[in-house]
């Protein structure tokens, strides 16, 4: 049987359930993601209720009527609207414009009717069924249109939008094409969510992720959107009706870069204030602001930003992909540059296995424009791997954004007190940053070698981060007691790598998760 997936047309085998079908097709999937399935087109087109009319003077947006008694008119227009294209203006007036004609199977009204700007009608020209033409209303007016019978004055639809392109319209122009406009309610009202075990029928459309384009004017800040993809998937913070929100950044902005009207499908970074950090993806077209610099199109697979609710998982990729070289080893990021074009240049330690701990530059697009990058390696052992915990929500995001690691996969510390002897070695902290680290997390009452701590606020050096590679029942890595301690995580690399670290050198760090562990 015929399904479409992620919009190609698909065949598969009677009874395949969502999860062999993705198997099947190849198509793109994270485990743990939400997919939207759709019982077929007529679903979405029953509930479009927008229409786009392009014509060289612009665009002319219509909105159907919900009335039931007129769903006749809908109906004919929905299923005819597609002969309206390429033909050119019937006529036009001071007071309306017409397209056509089409056949139609109505009956003729003689009578006459009021009617008022924006009004879109059914008119029968000559009280002819086959001159059926579609009348914009330019402004108020009585005329006999000879509109079908029994449909009270032939109206279906209102003008929404581009009356300034009714106006110029004449009767050399062309009808380029007519586009149904799906929306989020469109999508919502016609599909759902459905557990991988769910069985396909015949027609059937199945979404399983979303096709982000990065907006090449703004090229840092496309750098925080990739941030937020982990293992191909992105987290719902909150979804209202007009936008879903990944709010995991919060707190880091970036200057303003492209600002853009926010469309449906539209992807913004709240670059400054209330809320800086914070991505949107729009489900409906909203006014643009300042501080909201546009970082993404959804290129395909909306269905599952609309269906979306917080906490779900949206599989997601990119085009062009980011390009992360950080924990390649120089040989596979030197394989990896090459596929795409891009010159390298290593730096730091330069042995094919080394570890790719920097690249310059940091971002995608300024590395598709360069066609160069600079990669630097530091020997496997010399990279300190890292597992954070949840129980100190204040304490890790601090060390996160400290490090970098927020933003990419290796992170940064300047050794700021390494004393070998003592089995003691501490990192800058950062005053600014670490205000508002309260107690949380503290040690009880032993100190376990490779935790990593962070002196709360209850002492001057705030913010301050340790190691320490023995056991302690006295003190803390910082030198702090234990209540003055907050434990943020745990080294898992050997131990007896940091011995080589001296006052003033920057080590680097990777955050390890439970998955990659196991």
């Amino acid at each position: 049987m015929l399904i479409k997936i992620n919009g190609d047309m698909t065949e598969i085998p009677e009874g395949s359930t969502i999860r062999e079908a993705i198997e099947i097709s190849k198509a793109p999937y994270s485990k743990g993601s939400i997919v939207c399935l759709i019982k077929g087109e007529s679903e979405i087109q029953s509930n479009i209720l927008k229409y786009k009319i392009k014509t060289p003077k612009g665009s002319v947006l219509i909105e159907l009527s919900s009335d039931d008694k007129l769903q006749p008119l809908v109906g004919f227009f929905k299923d005819n609207y597609k002969k309206f294209i390429s033909s050119t203006i019937r006529w036009d007036s001071s007071t309306e414009v017409a397209m056509g004609p089409v056949q139609s199977n109505f009956e003729p009204s003689h009578d006459e009717f009021q009617y008022h700007d924006n009004d879109v009608l059914i008119s029968l020209s000559g009280f002819s069924n086959e001159a059926t033409h579609i009348i914009f209303i330019k402004d108020d007016v009585s005329n006999v249109y000879g509109v079908p019978k029994y449909s009270d004055n032939g109206v279906f639809a209102k003008v929404i939008g581009g009356r300034k392109t009714l106006f110029s319209l004449t009767s050399s122009d062309e009808i380029l094409d007519i586009e149904p406009v799906i929306e989020r309610s469109t999508v919502r009202d016609s599909a759902g969510g459905s557990d991988l075990d769910v069985v396909l029928e015949e027609g059937n459309q199945l979404f399983t992720y979303v096709l982000f384009k990065p907006n090449p004017k703004s090229p840092v800040s496309v750098e925080h959107l990739f941030s937020l993809i982990r293992n191909n998937k992105i987290e719902v913070s909150f979804e209202s009706n007009s936008f879903v929100g990944f709010y995991e950044l919060q707190g880091l902005g970036k200057d303003v870069e492209d600002v853009t009207e926010r469309r449906r499908g539209t992807v913004t970074l709240r670059s400054e204030g209330h809320g800086k950090g914070k991505v949107f993806v729009y489900r409906e077209d909203r006014v643009n602001v300042k501080s909201h610099t546009t970082i993404a199109t959804v290129e395909s697979g909306m269905e599952l930003f609309d269906i979306a609710r917080e906490g779900d998982f949206i599989t997601v990729r990119s085009n062009p992909e980011r390009i992360m070289l950080m924990m390649m080893t120089q040989k596979e990021s030197e394989e990896k540059l090459k596929s795409l074009g891009i010159e390298q240049v290593r730096t730091g330690t330069t042995d094919d296995d080394a570890i790719v701990v920097v690249q310059e530059p940091e971002n995608t697009i300024a590395i598709l424009e360069n066609k160069k990058v600079e990669t630097f390696g530091i020997p496997a052992n010399k990279l300190i791997k890292v597992e954070l915990t949840d129980d100190a929500p204040r304490s890790r995001w601090y060390f996160e954004k400290l490090t970098g690691l927020a933003e990419k996969p290796v992170g940064s510390l300047k050794v700021y007190f390494a004393v070998p002897d003592m089995n003691i070695y501490m990192f800058d902290g950062d005053k600014d940053e670490s205000k508002g680290l309260v107690p949380e997390n503290t040690i009880a009452d032993t100190y376990i070698a490779g935790t990593i701590g962070i002196t709360n606020m209850s002492r001057k050096n705030v913010g301050l981060v340790g190691i320490r590679t023995v056991d302690s029942d006295e003190f803390g890595p910082t030198g702090e007691p234990f209540n003055a301690t907050n434990v943020v995580g745990r080294v898992i690399s050997d131990l007896e790598d940091l011995k080589s670290i001296e006052d003033g050198d920057t080590v680097y760090v990777y955050e390890v998760y439970e998955e990659e562990e196991s």
